[in-house]
């Protein structure tokens, strides 16, 4: 099938990035991928060399970049120690939301794939006949994934417990976020409003209704405020502890949407761009200075990665889930399998995983291709100029082309099969992740 398995130079290769050696088929040889410093040959096959020449002569003819401008769009595209083809692929460039690829190495390097973040529920007075007689305390830790069905399984958990009414006030501590909103106050104020189901919108409404059939609508009305401290209140009792999704289904849904205050929040818990930046360079191991992030998120031109650099991330965060009995399916959108968010009416080939980017003028797109003759094949492209939607297509086609000349794989392999099934919906199942702490 692929005759670099044969030559044994992919044996000598996956000595050389430390890997041990066991039976594997073909396809899944080429999954124990580690980064573009263990290239040890060029492709013989011309292939990707051609489809990038014409890739670019194509942007210039239909003038979608000028012809004195085709040295700013950045191309890298290899297989296993194979570069297929390189076009200013070592060069930073504005990145956009491949930044997310970064963000997600570095969390999944630091916390693995089943961590939950704990939101904590206590309250600073007794429980009198359905009246809790102080405060209802929420202390976050910086789930990213904190939305209204969350808040309503909460809500519905303290029901259970007795409490229909707060006589104190709504004080938020730690790091809480809800539906995306990293300001605490207004965060708080969401959370009041989806405990009290007499003060929901339609919005509210039609999240309670994706939830499973026969789900509560909670009525925990408070009487005070919404208050942020910085300090915990030591009079107070555990009442529940909620726990996210596992990382891993935390880091797909943030990749499938593209969603930046998730990115941004498990950037700040791990210490910052700064620590994403460079964790994930030497994760990567790529020279530092292809990796240049001002935020976690992708937003400005300032945030800037080579091409080279995305794929070598990518093959990273494959290696790490695949020693997790993951993959990169399980953390990044898949055609065939993601009909949502950021592969909405694209046209990408069945079996890739892919991570888009945008801004005004920088259109991107990373990922691994299964092809028939070259195994899994990483890519990078990242343009830029005005025409960020004839871009996409453009890379659309590229890929279609590139696929042609190396035919179509037999199937999607299992290192590229997300294991969580299509359409997954994160909220499901939100009430299960409660634990009562203060029995009645």
């Amino acid at each position: 099938m692929l005759e670099l398995i044969g030559s044994g130079l992919v044996s000598m290769w996956l000595e050389m990035a430390g890997v041990q050696i066991k039976p594997l088929e073909p396809m899944d040889v080429l999954a124990w991928q580690s980064n573009p410093s263990l290239i040890v040959a060029p492709d013989p096959n011309p292939a990707g060399v051609t489809t990038v020449q014409q890739y670019l002569q194509g942007l210039a003819t239909s003038r979608l970049v000028a012809a004195n401008t085709v040295q700013s769009q950045g191309i890298w595209i290899q297989s296993g120690p194979i570069l297929m083809a390189n076009h200013q692929g070592t060069i930073p460039l504005p990145a956009a939301s491949l930044t997310k690829i970064a963000t997600s190495l570095v969390a999944f390097k630091t916390w693995g794939p089943n961590h939950q973040f704990e939101t904590l529920v206590s309250a600073t007075g007794p429980i009198q006949n359905g009246v809790l007689k102080g405060d209802l305390v929420i202390i976050g830790s910086g789930d990213p994934l904190f939305v209204w069905e969350e808040a309503i399984a909460v809500g519905n958990t303290l029901n259970k417990m007795g409490i229909k009414r707060v006589q104190g006030n709504l004080v938020i501590t730690g790091y809480f976020a809800m539906n995306f909103q990293r300001d605490p106050l207004l965060a708080g104020q969401l959370l009041k409003q989806a405990f009290d189901h007499t003060t929901w919108t339609r919005g509210i409404a039609f999240q309670h209704a994706r939830m499973p059939k026969g789900t509560p609508k909670p009525q925990v009305a408070i009487a005070g405020t919404v208050k942020v401290e910085a300090q915990l209140n030591p009079q107070q009792t555990l009442l529940v502890r909620h726990r996210s999704l596992p990382l891993h289904q935390i880091i797909k849904e943030m990749n499938v949407f593209s969603n930046n205050d998730m990115a941004q929040m498990l950037a700040d818990l791990v210490g910052g761009h700064l620590v994403v930046q460079s964790t994930a360079a030497q994760l990567a191991r790529v020279p530092a200075s292809e990796i240049q992030l001002i935020n976690g998120s992708g937003l400005g031109v300032e945030n800037r990665i080579s091409p080279r650099a995305a794929c070598a991330m990518l093959m990273a965060l494959q290696q790490e889930a695949l020693a997790h009995g993951l993959n990169l399916a399980d953390l990044f959108p898949t055609s065939g399998f993601d009909n949502r968010g950021t592969l909405h009416a694209r046209h990408i080939p069945a079996g890739t995983v892919i991570k888009t980017g945008t801004l005004n003028e920088v259109s991107a797109l990373a990922g691994v291709m299964p092809t028939h003759d070259r195994g899994l094949v990483w890519f990078a492209i990242i343009n830029r100029g005005p025409y960020v939607p004839t871009f996409r297509a453009e890379q659309d086609k590229f890929l279609q082309r590139l696929l042609k000349q190396l035919q179509i794989a037999q199937g999607v392999p299992s290192v590229l099969t997300p294991h969580s099934g299509i359409n997954y919906v994160p909220q499901l199942g939100a009430a299960n992740r409660n634990e009562v702490l203060l029995r009645s």
